[in-house]
């Protein structure tokens, strides 16, 4: 019988769960079945109730499991939240062998040094990505095992989280009746689901546009360089809608969805309509705006958010720096004129990031998160690195067994 994956996406507006079979000619992933569920109890990416979270996912796994026909007993989830922040370290060992060759210990070693860092007590080192290996001075070795030298150094980016949201998440799974077997952070899985080798090794950023959240990872030379999330996503600007035209929640999605970041762009037909647009659905007075009105609402929000963004690039010296430009993905990509919007905000290329690499999944960007788990959950399974670069087999396990009784 075909090995099966199961990857958990918690989100602050749902929760979706993927179940995918590993071909054994050809490695490759098809998916089985795939369910989703409105979520309450997550907010801006975070587990907030964990008891209402917990009691989601049994009702998800319990539809997932009729759908495949076969019990799940652990799942590859996410981990989000604006908490998430990464620090950049350096270690330095001497070479222990008397004929200076360098081993797997010594590389081990170097990475432990570099993870050696200064953190308040309720934070926590999630992950460590090596960048650079140095032997005796000499800088942009990848692969040192083997080599001959006096010292060992390494250049790492450590991935870190606010421990007790970590074990909000824990306990939301392990209520839920399944276990999980690995745990990994929503730009990381995005970024496995929609970009290309050659993307990573040129210089790309990937913008994961959620409800409450957007995750930002950039990459160079194939390696993580950059990771953040920040606090606001899509559902903010429906809110501002709502706000802004004084209506529902419902309406102003509805006109999120229908007019999307089509104001915003210049040469758009549509901000060149002068009438007002009438809205009636069920409302005891008609809702009535043009796109000046809609302009003025959604504007300082789009400006708040590429702001965010280009702060984030311009702490590592990328802004307008990227070849391979920025790939937008999340359900956020999905509103019409982001592409455009996006170019004139970021100064770099732009496109749009579908999920590839799983026969029989929909092409829709909201799926790039649970198709991103299964991928590296595929990788793990084949005990082969990461695309992603850095090591990721484990990294979560580490920090869930301090909350293992």
């Amino acid at each position: 019988m075909a090995k099966i994956i199961h990857s958990l996406d918690i989100g602050t507006d749902s929760i979706k769960i993927l179940s995918c079979s590993i071909d054994p000619k050809s490695s490759h992933l098809k998916m089985l079945a795939f369910n989703s569920l409105p979520c309450f109890g997550v907010r801006k990416g975070v587990v907030v109730d964990v008891e209402k979270v917990s009691n989601y996912i049994r009702q998800l796994v319990d539809k997932q499991v009729q759908s495949i026909g076969r019990e799940i007993d652990d799942v590859y989830a996410n981990i989000n939240g604006h908490h998430i922040f990464v620090v950049p370290s350096h270690g330095t060992v001497a070479i222990s062998r008397a004929d200076q060759i360098i081993s797997q210990e010594d590389e081990d070693r170097v990475i432990q040094a570099a993870e050696a860092i200064s953190l308040p007590s309720n934070k926590n080192i999630l992950a460590v990505f090596t960048k650079d290996f140095i032997i005796d001075g000499e800088k942009g070795i990848k692969d040192p095992l083997g080599m001959k030298g006096i010292r060992l150094e390494a250049d790492v980016l450590a991935l870190c989280g606010f421990t007790p949201y970590i074990k909000n998440l824990y306990e939301a799974i392990l209520n839920s009746g399944i276990k999980y077997k690995e745990a990994i952070v929503s730009p990381l899985a995005a970024a496995r689901a929609v970009l290309t080798p050659q993307q990573k090794e040129l210089g790309v950023a990937v913008l994961d546009i959620g409800a409450s959240t957007i995750g930002l990872a950039v990459f160079e030379e194939g390696d993580l360089i950059h990771l953040a999330v920040l606090p606001l996503g899509s559902f903010n600007i429906t809110k501002d809608i709502a706000i802004g035209l004084k209506t529902r929640i419902d309406i102003a999605e509805e006109i999120k969805q229908k007019f999307g970041l089509s104001p915003l762009i210049k040469k758009s037909k549509l901000t060149r309509k002068k009438n007002n647009i009438q809205i009636n659905k069920d409302l005891s007075s008609p809702l009535n705006f043009n796109f000046k009105e809609l302009k003025r609402v959604v504007e300082p929000r789009i400006d708040e958010m590429f702001a965010f963004v280009n702060k984030e690039l311009k702490k590592i010296g990328r802004q307008k720096q990227l070849p391979a430009g920025v790939v937008i993905t999340g359900g956020g990509a999905k509103l019409s004129g982001i592409v455009e919007v996006a170019k004139e905000k970021l100064k770099l290329p732009v496109s749009i990031g579908l999920p590839k690499g799983i026969t029989g999944l929909p092409k829709d960007t909201s799926l790039s998160v649970v198709a991103g788990l299964s991928l590296l959950a595929l990788d793990n399974e084949e005990e082969s690195p990461s695309e992603i670069g850095g090591r990721f087999a484990n990294f979560f396990r580490k920090i869930f067994k301090v909350f293992i009784p």
